[in-house]
Parts: C-alpha cells; sequence; structure tokens
C-alpha cells in the first residue's frame, strides 16, 4: 500500500509540475495590441523582415499585390510562392489581405459608379484607367486566388487601397463584393516610403516609439524602391523590442475591434 501511495503521490506531482510548466509556457494575452501590417513592395527586405517576426515572435497582417521586385519578377510569382507558404504556415499565426492585383491607386470617382485609378504595376503601369466597380472588386479578387493556389489559405476579407487613397463611394463598392477596408493610425505611419537623406532610420524610430499607442494600426512595407537606407530591420527590431518594452504586444487583424464583426470573430 504504501508503495502504492508514493507512487500515486509522485504521478500527481508530475501532473502538478507539467501543468504549471504548460501554463509557464503560454503567452500572456494582449492586453495592449498594436497591429503590425505589411504592404508588398520590391520584397528585398522581405526575408529579414520575416526573421524579425520570428526571432521576437510577432505576429503581423500582409496585403498582397503583384509588385515587380529587385530580381526581375514579381512578388507573387512562382519565385515568391515557397516563402509566402511558409509566412502563411508559420505558428505565429500571420494574417493576409488583399492590396489590389496591379496596385491601382484611386483617383476620382465617376458619374457611372466606376473609378479612375493609376495602377503602378502590369501592363498599364503609370497610366490612368477605368475601372468599373465590378473590375475593382476582381482587382481585390485576384490576390486572394493567387494566395490561395500558393499557400492554401483564403485571404482574409479586408483590403487596403495603396496609399490608402479611398473615397465613400469605393469603400461602398468594395463593402459590397465582401471587402472592408483597412487604414493605419497617424502615429502607425513608420516611414519607411520616406527618404532616407531627409528621414533618417534613428528620426524615425524615435518618432514611432514616442508616438505609438495601444489600438493603433502600424503601416511598412516589404522594400521601397526610393529609400536608400532600407528601413528593415534596421528600425523593425528595435521597433517591435521597444515597444514590448512599453507594456504593448502584437496582434493581426483577426483580433482588431473594428473588424472582429466583418470576420465574423466573436
Amino acid at each position: 500500500m504504501r508503495r502504492a501511495d508514493r507512487a500515486r503521490r509522485h504521478l500527481l506531482a508530475a501532473v502538478v509540475a507539467a501543468a504549471a510548466g504548460a501554463a509557464a509556457a503560454a503567452p500572456a494575452a494582449c492586453s495592449k495590441p498594436v497591429y503590425l501590417t505589411f504592404d508588398t513592395g520590391h520584397m528585398g527586405v522581405a526575408p529579414l523582415v520575416a526573421q524579425v517576426l520570428q526571432d521576437e515572435q510577432v505576429p503581423a497582417t500582409f496585403f498582397l499585390a503583384n509588385e515587380r521586385t529587385r530580381t526581375g519578377g514579381w512578388s507573387l510569382d512562382d519565385q515568391w510562392a515557397p516563402w509566402w507558404r511558409e509566412l502563411a504556415a508559420s505558428p505565429l499565426g500571420h494574417a493576409f489581405g488583399s492590396h489590389t492585383w496591379d496596385h491601382h491607386s484611386w483617383l476620382a470617382d465617376r458619374p457611372d459608379g466606376g473609378f479612375d485609378t493609376r495602377p503602378s504595376m502590369g501592363p498599364q503601369a503609370g497610366q490612368r484607367q477605368v475601372l468599373s466597380a465590378a473590375q475593382y472588386c476582381a482587382e481585390l479578387q485576384r490576390p486572394a486566388d493567387r494566395f490561395r493556389a500558393m499557400t492554401g489559405q483564403a485571404l482574409l476579407p479586408l483590403f487596403r487601397a495603396p496609399g490608402g487613397k479611398t473615397s465613400p463611394a469605393l469603400l461602398q463598392a468594395a463593402q459590397a463584393c465582401g471587402w472592408q477596408h483597412v487604414g493605419w493610425a497617424p502615429a502607425g505611419f513608420l516611414g519607411d516610403e520616406l527618404p532616407s537623406d531627409k528621414y533618417p532610420n534613428d528620426q524615425l524610430l524615435k518618432k514611432a516609439l514616442a508616438g505609438i499607442r495601444a489600438g493603433d494600426v502600424l503601416v511598412a512595407h516589404l522594400g521601397i524602391w526610393s529609400r536608400q537606407d532600407p528601413w528593415a530591420p534596421a528600425v523593425l527590431k528595435p521597433l517591435v523590442t521597444g515597444l514590448k518594452a512599453r507594456g504593448l504586444c502584437f496582434a493581426t487583424l483577426r483580433e482588431h475591434p473594428a473588424y472582429r464583426a466583418h470576420l465574423g470573430v466573436k
């Protein structure tokens, strides 16, 4: 009996220790979240961004367009498919949305319900183009179709208009085909689009660390052609660690209260 009792006590102690260890290992709830997002770009810093996120255990949301890359291809081509596949499979639970296929910037509404846009990619890059509401919806859907083909996963029904440029009519047209727009907080504009000679990395970092507050959506890119001194990972890593030191944490837009209803998240 004594031997059996000792065995039961050892077993109970082991169960309690395992439960305590699991509780200690479980991540704390994110009570003061910020929402780090990336739009596609020339992809030159994409692997570095992914590595920082992995090292710091930070989930992020990515908005996809088929943009020209430094290697002469496109951000959603077969060369980059394995990278997107690995990112989508990460246990960090990254999220993904649309940025339009050819990176169409809204210019004006048209009386017939369509839109004047200017794509920066594709066969009509740099030219003024007219899109009907249905054609704009198709532009939003193309990255979703490609992402599913690359990863087997669906994009969130969220999009970011290139440059954040929209109108009430464009937002209504996108909403009618199931897409909700995501902008960013004023302090969340991380400045990687700005010229590095006027806005050096240390200045951008200092401004971001001082201004960002819980609930802010942050925006950066996976490579900006015009910036000579790359923002990532030089600013990204100290930004993440600095925000953590302020008691902030990171979540994807799945958890953002403004989009939970649209996403069907309780």
